[in-house]
This record gives structure tokens, C-alpha cells and sequence, in this order.
């Protein structure tokens, strides 16, 4: 004889124990619902507890809610709803009153106030004890079983668990490690949704030339960066970036992938990287040559040091092997001048590709948003059945704007299930 199943039937049931799952049973909680929570991790919130470098940028504080959902891209008209009800705002204020202090920094990103992102893990934790939801852990769902359009019921370890509602919130494919597998894409595409192929979009850059290690680990405040194809497409961003041993990183480069993505569709791609964004040409060439005047007994090795952004002197000086780095500043030729003063405005790199899931900090892809209720994230295709966070198809930027969408489609679902 076979082994028979054990039964629990829940209200509400929450597969995926990230931060939009966690939101989800904390909501679906307060409405004094019986909830369940499977995570198939040993701990909860395991991608939150890295996020945002360990620091956690929790949500971005943009006050204005249509200059907020801009960020959101070709989501944006379906976010209105669910952003009216539980936005920016009611992130905050649902963080304040219950003793999760957050402060605002530069570009409107906030974090908790200790800026550790286990510190908001266990901040769910407490709130799910508080609300009696049952969690467990290691329980990875093996099937799904459905009936007349409607989840019947769903089978982990060696128990058959049934609810009145389902909440999918198993995460996207960023972070595989975290245990973001992407389980919830291949559940939902055999239940009949349209599931668009993820890929990396939030990622730092691949390129081809090896003294990027030379610079790993150096970071540049203010640099702009153009990108070209060999058909001369091109666009360009500027900010921070952030030397890495394969390529490029920081907010800049991570927020352009997406775009450098589609370029290299078309092919070949160049980075040029303008060190002194804000200073033209010719101006450059002047505020050299007086530097120069300035510490006329000198070396240029030793001159650039005091000129260039820290730690690129001698990745410069390798790029212009015409010139000789013991020269004395005085004895530097106009040309040798304009060598220097092209390289500093058009540093290049060749772009390969991007770096791949294991390395993103978001992947886009899933159920497109006209499969969805938005009001109350609720599956147009299977009846009780909501669906959260990664596995809805957004395209965002880094920033603070992943987990505002955590925070407002698990609130949206827990408040409907």
C-alpha cells in the first residue's frame, strides 16, 4: 500500500517566502485569515538579506506618484491602481508604525535606519509571528493541482495543502542562489499564462579588455559614458560608476543594461568613457597645460596623479604608450597634450555582454500585466490565484523600485486573497 498524504487546508496559502511573499501573509494576516507560508529555502527573505549590497534600499521616496511610475516603464498604466492604494507612502508609514525606522539618502533612496537588510528580515519574522502565520521552511512545492479553472490544491513534502486562495510569490531569476530558480514561471506558464523569457536587466557589463583588473574596485563619482554600435546607434548616460575584474558596475552601468542589451543585438558595442563630463575639450587642454606650469619639475607619472581620478594614472599612461611617463611635465609636447586630453574625454572599452542572472540585482520577464487584475493581483486565468513581485513581467531600474513593487503587489494580494 502507498503512503497517504496528510491534509491541512489553510484560508490563504503563500508559496515563496521573499520580501512580496512575506508582505502577502503579513496582510492576508491583519484580515484575520488563517495563512499558511511555504519557503523552500532553510531561512526566509534570503535575496532581501542581500539586497542593496546588505544595506537594503527598501523603497525609493518619491513623493510624486506619476514621476515615481515613470520608472516602471511600459507597466506603468497598470500601475496606477494598485499604487493609489498602497504606494510609496503606504510603505513608509506601514515600516514607521511598526518600528522599522527609514531614512531617505541621496536620490531619494531609503533605507532602514541601521541599514542592515537582515535587520528588515527579521523585521517580517516578528511580524508574522505576530499575526499567526504558519511558516515552513524546506518545503519546496512538487505539484499543483487544479480543477475547473481554480487551484484545488498543492502537494510539498508528504502533506496535500488546500486554501481558498493562492499567492505566488517564488520570486524572479536574479540571484539563483538565493534560491530564485524560477520555479514560478514553469508552474504558472502550465497553468495557462503567458510567461515572456526572463532576462538580466538590471547587471553589470562584460568587456573584452583585461586592465579593467587593474582598476577593480575603483569607483568614479561622476563619469559619462557613451555607447556606440558599428551601425553608430548610440546613447549615453552619466553618474557613478564602478570598475569591476570582468567589466563595469555601479547605478549608471546598472541601470543602462537593459538598453546596452539591445544594442548588442546589433552588434559590436564601445564604451567611452568621459572622465570630465562637466569640461569641454579645449577648456581640459587649458586646465592641463596650467597643472602642468604648476608642477614644471615633476614627471607626468607623478603630475596626472594629482589630475586624473584617483587610482587611473597608470591605466592611462599604458593606453598612450607614445609617451613616455618620466617626462618632465615642462618638456610635454602640445601634441603629446592632446593625446592626453582625447584619452581622458574618450577612455574605450569594448562591451562583450552583460554578466548574467547570477549577477543581477534584477531580472524582468513573466506574466505580462494584461493576464492580470492589477486592482487585486488576482490571475485572469485561474480564478483564486494572485500573483506577486518577480513574476509579474516590470522592467525597473535599481533604486529602490523592485521592492517598492514587493511591498505594494504583496499588500494588493493580501488584501484580496
Amino acid at each position: 500500500m502507498g503512503t497517504r498524504n496528510l491534509k491541512e487546508t489553510y484560508d490563504v496559502i503563500v508559496i515563496g517566502g521573499g520580501a512580496a511573499g512575506m508582505m502577502a501573509a503579513v496582510t492576508a494576516s491583519t484580515r484575520g485569515k488563517r495563512v499558511l507560508l511555504l519557503e523552500k529555502n532553510a531561512k526566509l527573505g534570503e535575496k532581501l538579506a542581500i539586497s542593496g549590497g546588505g544595506r537594503c534600499n527598501i523603497l525609493n521616496a518619491e513623493e510624486d506618484e506619476h514621476t515615481l511610475l515613470s520608472n516602471y516603464g511600459s507597466a506603468q498604466p497598470f500601475l496606477h491602481s494598485p499604487f493609489a492604494t498602497f504606494g510609496m507612502k503606504g510603505a513608509y508609514e506601514f515600516f514607521e508604525s511598526n518600528k522599522l525606522p527609514v531614512v531617505v539618502q541621496a536620490k531619494k533612496r531609503a533605507f532602514p535606519k541601521s541599514e542592515h537588510a537582515r535587520d528588515v528580515v527579521e523585521f517580517f519574522r516578528t511580524q508574522l509571528i505576530s499575526g499567526k502565520v504558519l511558516v515552513k521552511l524546506k518545503a519546496p512545492v512538487q505539484e499543483i493541482r487544479t480543477k475547473s479553472g481554480r487551484i484545488e490544491s498543492i502537494l510539498a513534502g508528504t502533506t496535500e495543502y488546500s486554501a481558498a486562495s493562492y499567492i505566488f510569490a517564488t520570486g524572479g531569476l536574479s540571484h539563483p542562489e538565493t534560491g530564485s530558480t524560477g520555479d514560478g514561471f514553469n508552474w504558472l506558464n502550465t497553468l495557462g499564462h503567458t510567461v515572456i523569457a526572463p532576462t538580466p536587466t538590471i547587471v553589470p557589463l562584460k568587456v573584452k579588455e583585461s586592465w579593467v583588473k587593474d582598476l577593480a574596485g575603483t569607483s568614479l563619482p561622476d563619469v559619462k559614458i557613451t555607447f556606440t554600435t558599428e551601425i553608430k546607434q548610440k546613447f549615453s548616460v552619466q553618474g557613478p560608476i564602478l570598475f569591476t575584474h570582468q567589466g563595469l558596475s555601479g547605478p549608471t552601468i546598472l541601470n543602462a543594461a537593459g538598453k546596452v542589451s539591445d544594442l548588442l543585438h546589433e552588434g559590436l558595442v564601445t564604451a567611452r568613457i568621459d572622465l570630465f563630463p562637466k569640461i569641454d575639450l579645449g577648456i581640459l587642454d587649458r586646465q592641463l597645460r596650467d597643472h602642468f606650469d604648476t608642477v614644471k619639475n615633476r614627471s607626468l607619472r607623478n603630475a596626472l596623479r594629482t589630475f586624473v581620478p584617483n587610482g587611473t594614472t597608470e591605466v592611462l599612461l599604458e593606453r598612450l604608450p607614445e609617451i613616455n611617463p618620466e617626462t618632465k611635465t615642462h618638456s610635454v609636447t602640445k601634441e603629446e597634450r592632446r593625446l592626453l586630453t582625447e584619452l581622458l574625454k574618450g577612455l574605450t572599452l569594448t562591451v562583450t555582454g552583460l554578466l548574467g542572472f547570477e549577477k543581477a540585482v534584477v531580472a524582468d520577464g513573466g506574466v505580462p500585466l494584461n493576464e492580470m487584475d492589477m486592482r487585486t493581483m488576482r490571475s485572469q486565468k485561474i480564478e483564486n490565484l494572485f500573483i506577486v513581485g518577480d513574476l509579474l513581467h516590470i522592467t525597473r531600474p535599481s533604486g529602490g523600485y523592485s521592492l517598492q513593487l514587493c511591498w505594494t503587489s504583496g499588500f494588493i494580494a493580501g488584501s484580496n486573497a
